[in-house]
């Protein structure tokens, strides 16, 4: 993501990759090949009372831009266990970040659950 001032986007707190998504040198951080990074960070970011269809069109023509980046999946990693409050990363506004980390959790609940009624089987 391209870096603004209220972006939180540091390149100490980038997390380790935990493995390729593609064939790259690993020594290179994912987000230097991001394409956003040749874009306009406004596009990524909203101003300050901007209207809802002007933030819809410009969240869209951001998540175009994400959608053609080799590093999409990163980025979105990324911004999940940071995680972003803000703007267009890894082609999901903040909002959708928001819904993807609560059926996360869920998951994590109901994988919780069915692995204690395993144990609960096997001891019982």
């Amino acid at each position: 993501m391209p870096q603004t001032p209220h972006s939180s986007l540091r390149v100490a707190a980038v997390p380790a990759q935990r493995g390729p998504a593609r064939d790259r040198d690993q020594d290179v951080p994912w987000h230097t090949e991001a394409v956003c990074r040749r874009d306009e960070a406004g596009l990524f970011f909203a101003p300050s009372k901007e209207p809802t269809a002007a933030r819809l069109a410009r969240e869209e023509a951001a998540k175009r831009v994400c959608a053609r980046c080799p590093v999409m999946v990163e980025c979105r990693e990324h911004a999940l266990l940071q995680p972003e409050p803000y703007g267009v990363w890894g082609g999901l506004t903040a909002a959708e970040r928001r819904v993807v980390l609560a059926r996360r959790r869920r998951r994590e609940v109901e994988l919780k659950k069915t692995a204690r009624a395993a144990a609960n089987r096997i001891a019982g």
